[in-house]
This record gives C-alpha cells, sequence and structure tokens, in this order.
C-alpha cells in the first residue's frame, strides 16, 4: 500500500473533504491526517483518516516517506495559511520525493495562472481521478 498524506490547515475543511472522498474511492486504503493545526487534524479524523497528528515535525516526519501528499497548494508556501505553514513544513513537502497533489487555493497573496477558479468539490474530484491514475501507473512497475 502506498503511504498517502493529506496536509491541511486552518479549520480542515479541504483535508477533511479529501480524507472522505478518498475513504470512498480507496476503501481500504489508511491516509494520513497531518494538520498544522489541531483543528485541522480533528476535522480529517473525523473525516476518516487512520492516523493522526499535528505540527511541524509530523509534516516533515510524514513527508520523509510519503509516496503520495495532498493538500492546497500553500503547503509548499511558506507562512501561507495566515502563517501556519512554517518554512521547514513548506521545505518538507517541496523536496520530499512523493508525487505531490496540490489544489489551488487563490487566496493568501498566491494565484496559480492556467487554473480554473473551481468548487472544491471538483478539485477534490481530480485528485481521486489522478491518484486512481497514479496508482495504476505506479503498481505496474
Amino acid at each position: 500500500m502506498n503511504k498517502i498524506v493529506v496536509i491541511d490547515g486552518q479549520g480542515g475543511k479541504m483535508g477533511g473533504a479529501i480524507i472522505s472522498a478518498l475513504k470512498k474511492a480507496f476503501p481500504g486504503q489508511p491516509l494520513y491526517g497531518i494538520g498544522t493545526n489541531s483543528i485541522a487534524t480533528a476535522a480529517m479524523l473525523k473525516a476518516g483518516a487512520d492516523y493522526g497528528a499535528t505540527g511541524e515535525n509530523p509534516v516533515v516526519a510524514a513527508c520523509r516517506d510519503a509516496d503520495v501528499v495532498i493538500g492546497p497548494l500553500g503547503i509548499v508556501i511558506a507562512d501561507s495559511l495566515l502563517g501556519e505553514v512554517t518554512p521547514a513544513m513548506a521545505c518538507a513537502v517541496g523536496s520530499s520525493r512523493a508525487y505531490k497533489m496540490l489544489i489551488p487555493v487563490n487566496r493568501c497573496n498566491h494565484w496559480v495562472a492556467g487554473t480554473e477558479n473551481l468548487p472544491l468539490g471538483e478539485y477534490i474530484r481530480q485528485v481521486v481521478d489522478k491518484l486512481t491514475e497514479w496508482q495504476s501507473e505506479n503498481t505496474m512497475k
């Protein structure tokens, strides 16, 4: 099984929605919900994450051996999510060998060219579809 890590902050709404969708699409796949704060972690655990932890060190540790990291674009930008993402967290995600699935949330002083302003549910559907494709490609290796 692949190690899939979902990272979120603030109230954990996005992370919880991602966990919930992944649990439906991939029953039996263990999911790690790592929050930049305890509220986000609790939301992901409530949504079905198998493992949960909070803060900078859990983000750094989880990214070391993750196969896939999923979260808002801000998890690779220091001081994003209203300052919840530390430089060490952004570096850990960015330098991880994991396949990164970043959801473009055009807030917090960043905008991603080429993206559409879609509802969160559509972005999550795209993540599930891409993870299905990624797992299929990486199972054959």
